[in-house]
């Protein structure tokens, strides 16, 4: 599910969301090939885009990732990446 870092800017025609929130069943693995734990995450990614980062997580529900991700944004000094 595709979401906005700053919830604000989804009502902005121009804006594109930045985050994607995503349930792993157990299929994903890390860089060093180990398996992630079942659970909600998210990562930076822009609509049709790789992401930016690692997988953050695992969370016990979507909106849990999804607050996690916006306050990780809110704390950087520009708020984007």
């Amino acid at each position: 599910m595709q979401s906005y870092s700053d919830p604000t800017r989804e009502a902005d025609q121009t804006a594109l969301p930045n985050l994607e929130v995503f349930h792993n069943d157990g299929m994903l693995f890390d860089e060093e090939g180990e398996e992630l734990e079942v659970g909600w995450y998210w990562w930076p990614c822009f609509p049709g885009c790789l992401p930016d980062g690692a997988p953050v997580g695992p969370f016990d529900s979507a909106a849990e990732a999804e607050e996690d991700a916006q306050d990780a944004v809110s704390e950087l000094s520009d708020g984007c990446w």
